[in-house]
């Protein structure tokens, strides 16, 4: 379903349009009016409480998605800042942006234990207790 809530603010705007014009030509429009004008003021709440669904992702944008290689400003004591990023679905890739260079570098399969950014020859992490 597409622009549901668009569909919803419109029909509840002609609600109340067509209420308020019905209420001001006698006691029958009021009783017609009066019910229509409420069902537009709550489907009007309605509209505006609606959160739209995003978009999904198709499977070639998802496999095409490469963070941005930009420089990231530096760390609590001067430690350098990187940032890892790895696909959930196969084929399992990480993407690891250096905060010294802004350089983006891609590794099949998860986080490595230890990696040295290949540009600015810096090392970001060494945990090899991290190993499964």
């Amino acid at each position: 379903m597409t622009n549901v809530r668009t569909n919803m603010f419109i029909a509840s705007w002609l609600c109340i349009i067509l209420a308020s014009g019905l209420v001001f030509t006698g006691p029958m429009g009021l009783v017609v009016g009066a019910p229509i004008g409420l069902a537009g003021a709550i489907l009007l709440l309605f509209a505006i409480a609606r959160v739209d669904e995003p978009t999904p992702m198709s499977e070639k944008a998802i496999g095409e998605w490469a963070p941005e290689g930009v420089e990231m400003p530096e760390g609590v004591g001067g430690s350098v800042m990187f940032r890892v990023d790895t696909t959930l679905d196969d084929p399992i890739k990480t993407s690891i942006l250096c905060g010294n260079c802004g350089d983006v570098t891609w590794k099949d399969g998860k986080r490595p234990s230890n990696f040295t950014c290949p540009a600015c020859e810096t090392e970001l992490w060494d945990h090899p207790e991290e190993e499964e």
